[in-house]
């Protein structure tokens, strides 16, 4: 572990500046120069030909789909669109990189000059994106050892089918005036890009998979300095919380190496979710990767009727859309807050347009499904339980034919696998009984059962009632009105 300044001291004699580059693969049914399957998950090396294993005299043939994600993503963040550009051969030597070069964009990115805003504790802050370029995945190394990662690993193993999987990278400029909240601005930017990209349909932005990844920028500047500091470079950091704490620990690592009148080394950093870095390699410069352009591969030509009409699919911006929602909703910010950080705002959205009132749909996704989503180890999205379904089930509660306790009971139903909520009702007598003459002689039978908390309540202790209301519940399997329970309970018992 390094030796690191408090967060506090490093912040009173410096200034962060951030520079962030995330990789999203995109979702395209083929990789990007070949027909490959792009799939996560499949038995490894079996979505392989010679094109993305790099063997020689295979040609690469480019995926329009991928092609019209980019201009569309780009489009997303506010960026121009080349109408022109081209893919370069950028040169290095990695296991992982089957042919020696990787297939990019150097100085003629498919799309640039793009700006977003972000907030963070009630501050604007605005991320200028320098480009968002095109290239191609490289494969995946396995690390066999205890720790799965490199550092004391017996050996490695490679996977190639992740090579060749449609990528945009999108590059920041550099990014100062955060101050304190240098890593939650990260975070945020992250954040905006991630829900950008899902809203577009382009990639699963799952972080936890590598479909969308961050390298991590910072360097810091003394107090009163206007000249950038060496920066370090804090690789596939694979969370939102990650990045801020890597970035957190990176600045206390600096801090502490330029009090002591140490130098700052540029190098890529290794995050270790026990919450520090470790150094990785010196990092290159551009040149040091002799990129040329791509000899295969014909330029790219955006016309702009072409782009306009990608422009044209664009949905609603994310921000945007959440204020909307919360405006139309009537959430409190800590109501909607709860919903966006459990990843339900689309299960909410959707059950509200199937005709749940908004706060029964906060209920029930962010309390009880969230609660069996954690049980089960899995997202919402994976549960199996839809917007239509929860907005039956609470219909049926409107309608009096189920309590909320019943209504659990038919999402245990749910789960199992039946999917008709009223068919579920049905088919196992879950419907709330309304009989006047079986609920009052349940009622009679439990005050029979209990004199002494009868008297209670006849004396005037009403939280005494209670008691005998749960115990019709109990004798009622949970189907009566708990309400009117009470008050038939009240009736009997009060003059």
């Amino acid at each position: 572990m390094d030796d690191l300044l408090t967060y506090g001291e490093a912040l009173e004699r410096f200034d962060p500046v951030l520079g962030l580059e995330v990789h999203v693969e995109l979702n395209t049914a083929s990789k990007m120069f070949c027909g490959c399957t792009n799939h996560f998950g499949s038995e490894p090396n079996t979505n392989t030909c010679p094109v993305c294993l790099g063997l020689p005299g295979s040609l690469p043939a480019l995926n329009g789909k991928a092609v019209e994600s980019a201009i569309r993503l780009g489009l997303a963040l506010g960026c121009s669109i080349a109408p022109r550009c081209r893919f370069a051969r950028k040169n290095y030597f990695y296991p992982d990189m089957t042919k020696d070069f990787q297939t990019s964009q150097y100085d003629e990115p498919i799309a640039f000059e793009g700006v977003v805003e972000v907030e963070v504790e009630g501050q604007t802050f605005r991320i200028e994106i320098e480009r968002a370029h095109m290239e191609e995945d490289a494969g995946k190394l396995v690390h066999q050892g205890t720790s799965g990662r490199i550092h004391g690993a017996d050996y490695s193993l490679v996977d190639y089918n992740r090579a060749g999987t449609p990528l945009v990278e999108i590059v920041t400029k550099p990014i100062r005036g955060t101050g304190t909240l240098a890593p939650q601005v990260a975070k945020a930017y992250v954040d905006y890009v991630r829900d950008t990209v899902l809203a577009l349909g382009v990639s699963d932005a799952k972080m936890e998979q590598g479909s969308l990844r961050c390298d991590a920028n910072v360097s810091l500047m003394p107090k009163g300095s206007d000249v950038l500091g060496t920066r370090t470079e804090t690789k596939n950091v694979n969370s939102l919380r990650s990045i801020e704490a890597a970035l957190t620990y990176e600045i206390r690592r600096q801090g502490a190496v330029l009090a002591e009148g140490g130098r700052v080394i540029q190098e890529t950093r290794m995050w270790h979710e026990e919450g520090y870095t470790t150094a990785g390699r010196s990092k290159e410069q551009a040149e040091d990767y002799r990129y040329f352009p791509e000899p295969d591969l014909v330029p790219i030509v955006a016309d702009a009727e072409w782009v306009e009409r990608l422009r044209a699919t664009l949905p609603e911006p994310p921000a945007e859309r959440r204020r909307r929602l919360q405006a139309d909703w009537g959430f409190t910010d800590l109501e909607f807050r709860d919903v966006v950080n459990g990843g339900a705002l689309d299960a909410v959205a959707d059950t509200v347009a199937a005709g749940c009132p908004p706060q029964a749909a906060r209920k029930w996704w962010t309390a009880e499904l969230a609660r069996r989503a954690n049980e089960a180890g899995v997202d919402l999205a994976a549960l199996g339980v839809t917007p239509t379904q929860v907005a039956r089930v609470q219909a049926l509660i409107d309608e009096g034919t189920l309590t909320d306790s019943l209504a659990r009971k038919v999402f245990d139903y749910l789960l199992a696998g039946e999917s008709d909520p009223d068919a579920i009702v049905a088919a196992h007598s879950l419907a709330v009984v309304s009989d006047e003459g079986a609920l009052s002689a349940a009622v009679d039978a439990a005050i029979a059962a209990d004199p002494g908390t009868a008297q209670r309540v006849r004396e005037g202790k009403v939280q005494a009632a209670g008691a005998l209301i749960g115990a019709v519940m109990k004798s009622m399997r949970g189907q009566a009105d708990a309400s009117r329970v009470r008050e038939l309970v009240m009736g009997r018992l009060q003059p």
